[in-house]
């Protein structure tokens, strides 16, 4: 089960602007020049965003071989999931309904959008093309486009506000965009992809210290904090941690110059955080407060889910060098670091280098190594195996406010951002291009200077990362073939059996664990039925959060004979409660299509209903007027 609570936030470059307004500044020295004004993007820009769309192509390759009737084979529930947000962004749209929330699924309870991951900011702008062109084919034009805008925006920060050469940006870039944890969330998880904003983010933060420009710095980044939270929270939150380390790493090593700029920063900061609020107040307020929120989730599901040792050393599955089969020894938990040993070795080997001369290398090394302490979890876990070593979450309470809902590995997203922003840095030294840096006249931290290091050694150099990063080229994500919703469906030949304020029951009926094919009839018919259960994170009878609704006895039954492949002996008991289940679902028709455990779910429904009428092509009980 992967499905993840609404915690969120992303993997950025870390940047740094002029040297004398930021709270990360520099202190390398470039030769005097002067600057020419920038008239928009240069013959290498257009070549690294070009680059990047065609590997945003090339990790969907596999879904545009049948657009329409591919899921990802990684998490298909979690595929099938965004595609019914899609389709949501569409409806809500389509009929001025509040997007917080739906009643088109988990009927007649309904579900909170904002307490899910709902990716608003993305489905209501593209509302009128899923409207035209269908869930399916925009979840795979999207999961593309934000893989490639995200290495798009953090290249242009890269190659603005840290390093000269375009090259090294571009592989930052890159590798922020298309790393190997981000690409395995693209199976399925679209949100853990859509990180954009953030190279945006992390840059204003930075800029709020400029003096005389706090309130439009501190606007803008409002603004940006604003949309991110519709995005992806989670991300979010762990780009605010980031950010918070840096400062604090930066006033350790800068004390005076923190402090000089502390004033300016704090105003600004300030101007953001009440700018953020002003516009989320109410949607934050629906998210813990609305129908259908919850307290944290029940177990602390997430608490355990710590990286492994070895998973930093591991190539990554969808990567050219990696393998599917070390999953089954480590691949317990998500792909979020994997950056096999090469980039280990390269990335203990270039900070060793740099750190002494480079305050920005400085700040990364402390990134890595407190982010990647802490997503050890509460137990250490070494080649699959729990070792006994007590882990840094041990110490934190499972139920804890929103850290309950975190997953202790997703914190080496941040590792992620600061490795690359590393290996811009350490192509940027080996390339000691003589342009100097945009916009300020002083190189910033972690440049090299006016010299160039000798022929041989920028061979060496440009070989050594080459060879850490080529190995984690990401392959065409694994899709596997879904069945289309039957033609009863597709065709409205439904409309005459539901009328306005009942639903429509799909068998199976939708959870986390079954009926994926029956929530993408909901998905790809653009929601114009409501269905009872569903796909989601809703409260329990104490007002947890659970995955999916409550079992009801029908639906136990439903699942436990899809399981068994048997159907158990039924009873008047068993018969009643169906009833009592279709009336508090609001059911005017139940529906059957083709499915592996057709015969055994046609029997199980006709002991409990009567026999059904054969509709086109579907098993249909029609019980209206029973309920």
């Amino acid at each position: 089960m992967h499905r993840h609570p609404p915690v969120r936030w992303p993997v950025v470059a870390v940047p740094v602007v002029d040297p004398s307004l930021n709270p990360v500044s520099a202190t390398v020295e470039a030769e005097p020049t002067t600057r020419r004004p920038r008239r928009g993007p240069v013959r290498a820009d257009v070549l690294a965003i070009g680059a990047y769309v065609l590997l945003g192509v090339l990790v969907c390759l596999n879904y545009w071989a049948d657009v329409n009737n591919r899921v990802s084979s990684h998490l298909p529930t979690d595929h099938s999931w965004f595609e019914w947000l899609f389709a949501h962004g569409a409806y809500s749209v389509r009929h001025l309904e509040n997007p917080l929330f739906t009643a088109q699924q988990n009927a007649p309870d309904g579900v909170n959008m904002m307490a899910n991951t709902s990716l608003l900011g993305v489905t209501l702008p593209l509302a009128p093309l899923t409207m035209l062109l269908g869930p399916q084919v925009v979840y795979a034009l999207y999961l593309g486009a934000a893989l490639a805008a995200t290495a798009g925006t953090s290249y242009w920060v890269l190659s603005r506000h840290l390093v000269r050469s375009r090259a090294a940006a571009f592989v930052g870039g890159a590798f922020l965009g298309f790393a190997p944890g981000i690409v395995h969330h693209a199976n399925g998880q679209p949100n853990f992809v859509s990180n954009f904003l953030l190279p945006l983010i992390v840059l204003r933060v930075f800029r709020l210290a400029e003096p005389g420009r706090w309130r439009r710095n501190g606007l803008v980044l409002g603004l940006l904090v604003a949309y991110q939270i519709f995005i992806n929270e989670e991300m979010l939150l762990l780009t605010a941690l980031a950010c918070l380390v840096i400062v604090i790493a930066y006033a350790a090593m800068r004390p005076r110059a923190a402090w000089d700029r502390a004033r300016t920063f704090a105003a600004g900061l300030g101007t953001g955080a009440a700018v953020a609020l002003l516009i989320t107040a109410y949607p934050i307020w629906f998210q813990f407060n609305g129908p259908q929120s919850y307290r944290g989730l029940q177990g602390g599901v997430f608490h355990s889910w710590g990286e492994d040792l070895v998973a930093f050393v591991t190539f990554p599955r969808d990567t050219i060098a990696g393998d599917e089969a070390v999953e089954a020894t480590i691949g317990l938990t998500e792909q979020n670091t994997w950056f096999g040993w090469p980039l280990v070795v390269l990335s203990v080997v270039a900070l060793a280098l740099l750190v002494r001369r480079s305050l920005v290398a400085r700040i990364l090394a402390v990134l890595v190594v407190v982010f990647s302490v802490a997503s050890l979890g509460p137990e250490i876990r070494f080649n699959g195996e729990l070792t006994g070593i007590a882990g840094p979450w041990s110490y934190i309470s499972e139920d804890l406010p929103l850290v309950e809902m975190m997953m202790p590995t997703r914190l080496t997203l941040v590792t992620t951002a600061a490795l690359g922003v590393l290996l811009a840095l350490a192509w940027n030294a080996v390339a000691g291009t003589r342009r100097p840096p945009v916009p300020a006249p002083r190189a910033p931290e972690g440049a090299t200077g006016t010299g160039r290091l000798p022929r041989w050694q920028r061979v060496i150099g440009y070989a050594a990362i080459s060879l850490a990063v080529l190995p984690l080229l990401p392959t065409p994500l694994p899709a596997e073939p879904v069945d289309p919703p039957p033609a009863f469906i597709t065709s409205g030949a439904w409309r005459p059996y539901v009328p306005q304020g009942r639903t429509l029951v799909p068998v199976p009926i939708p959870s986390n664990v079954h009926g994926l094919s029956t929530l993408r009839w909901s998905a790809l018919t653009q929601h114009e039925f409501p269905i009872p259960a569903g796909y989601f994170i809703g409260p329990n009878l104490d007002g947890e959060g659970v995955f999916g609704a409550p079992n009801r006895p029908t639906s136990t039954l439903v699942y436990s004979s899809m399981d068994t492949g048997t159907v158990p002996e039924l009873t008047d008991e068993n018969r009643r409660q169906a009833v009592e289940d279709l009336r508090f679902w609001r059911a005017s028709v139940v529906v059957l299509g083709a499915h592996p455990r057709e015969p055994v779910l046609r029997e199980l429904l006709t002991g409990l209903l009567g026999d059904p009428q054969r509709v086109d092509d579907v098993w249909l009980w029609d019980v209206r007027d029973r309920v």
